[in-house]
């Protein structure tokens, strides 16, 4: 795929990845991705925007040769995740006269897992601008969006918004925009759940922060390109609020059919009350797909059985990542069964400790459930549905 025109004298150069299908070691990827990396051209200036997983470096250094820049002035690091800088050391050893510019915190991470040298890298300040003749970056700092050193860089002249993670996608794709919205939204709403989701009140500030920048682009630096900016503005806004839906998410795992018995019950008696209910059940589920459910549900109801005093493994983990992104749920409950004895509540409750929500009387049951059991999910059903019609869940 070649360089890519956004405006005269902006080009994309980065790398699409339409094989990757894991990141960290921990993200699944059924969509692929990219390492957006991009190039500003001023009369006496260039800059080269990010670089790229170094697994793609020949990409990069290709599409710098077909635009036949003899050099780089600058190369501005929004972030110093190695998708992301990797490939700086090698940028460095090309362009002898390039130098690094970046915030504080990123300058201290380069040197330290990078090895850059500190005499290639200069920290920048919030609002501090950059001159390329005719083109005028500024950088906004942006900490904890997702890392402590992030930060956006505006292109005025252009009104061009480069945000890094920030409004980005997993997503592989030949169109250069965001010419499928629908897919582009799943994409992006997945990256919010697993990547975003736990720091949502500094979402919220940073969306505050750019909202009176005239921006006709969006250049994020996983994904697509946005020439329709308020399409992902208004995701991120509605993802990052408060606000939750009418929906119950019922994570669950069943070893003798005692918990599925419970929670196919349990969903049928939310379907009679209106409430939207997602049962996932752990032994199947990407987890990918868990994770964007946890960004509007109102509810989390865990289903587990016991495995000698305390819940399954499967639920321990499920509620350890629920816990990790902090999600804006208001309520949470449990389901389950037991042979002897076992202290499953408890541990759930524990290991929810990040969220603020309320918890609801769960439904635990010895064995196989009885009908005065199922007449206990239904008061639960009655609960959620009281609960959630009193708080104004959509």
């Amino acid at each position: 795929m070649p360089a890519r025109l956004i405006r005269d004298g902006v080009h994309a150069v980065g790398a699409v990845d339409w094989d990757r299908r894991l990141f960290d070691e921990l993200i699944p990827l059924p969509d692929g991705t990219t390492y957006n990396s991009y190039v500003v051209q001023g009369r006496d200036k260039i800059a080269l925007l990010d670089t790229v997983d170094p697994t793609k470096e020949q990409d990069l250094f290709r599409h710098l040769k077909e635009l036949k820049l003899s050099r780089i002035d600058y190369l501005i690091c929004h972030h110093a995740e190695q998708d992301h800088s990797g490939t700086i050391p090698r940028i460095l050893e090309m362009y002898h006269g390039c130098h690094v510019l970046c915030s504080p915190k990123c300058k201290e991470i380069l040197e330290t897992h990078l090895d850059v040298k500190p005499d290639r890298i200069t920290a920048v300040q919030d609002k501090e601008t950059l001159e390329l003749g005719g083109r005028t970056l500024e950088f906004i700092n942006a900490p904890w969006v997702h890392w402590p050193d992030t930060m956006f860089t505006y292109l005025k002249e252009d009104r061009i918004l480069f945000t890094c993670d920030f409004l980005g996608a997993h997503l592989a794709a030949s169109d250069l925009y965001a010419v499928d919205e629908t897919t582009v939204y799943h994409s992006a709403k997945r990256y919010f759940a697993e990547i975003m989701m736990p720091f949502r009140s500094n979402i919220r500030t940073h969306l505050d922060r750019i909202q009176n920048l005239a921006i006709d682009v969006i250049c994020p630096s996983h994904g697509p390109v946005h020439n329709h900016p308020a399409f992902i503005i208004g995701a991120y806004r509605d993802w990052a609020s408060d606000q939750v839906r009418n929906e119950v998410l019922v994570p669950f795992v069943s070893m003798h059919g005692s918990v599925r018995a419970m929670v196919d019950h349990f969903t049928e008696a939310l379907i009679h009350r209106d409430v939207r209910v997602l049962p996932f059940n752990l032994t199947r589920t990407d987890l990918g797909e868990l994770a964007m459910a946890l960004v509007d549900a109102a509810t989390i109801v865990v289903g587990t059985p016991t495995v000698l005093v305390g819940p399954h493994p499967a639920a321990v983990s499920a509620a350890y990542l629920v816990n990790a992104l902090r999600p804006k749920t208001k309520f949470v409950s449990l389901i389950g069964s037991f042979g002897w004895q076992g202290k499953m509540p408890e541990t759930i409750k524990g290991l929810l400790s990040n969220l603020k929500a309320t918890f609801l009387e769960p439904v635990v049951v010895r064995g196989y459930p009885r009908p005065e059991d199922f007449a206990a999910l239904e008061r639960l059903a009655d609960t959620i549905r009281d609960q959630h019609r009193a708080i104004g869940a959509r």
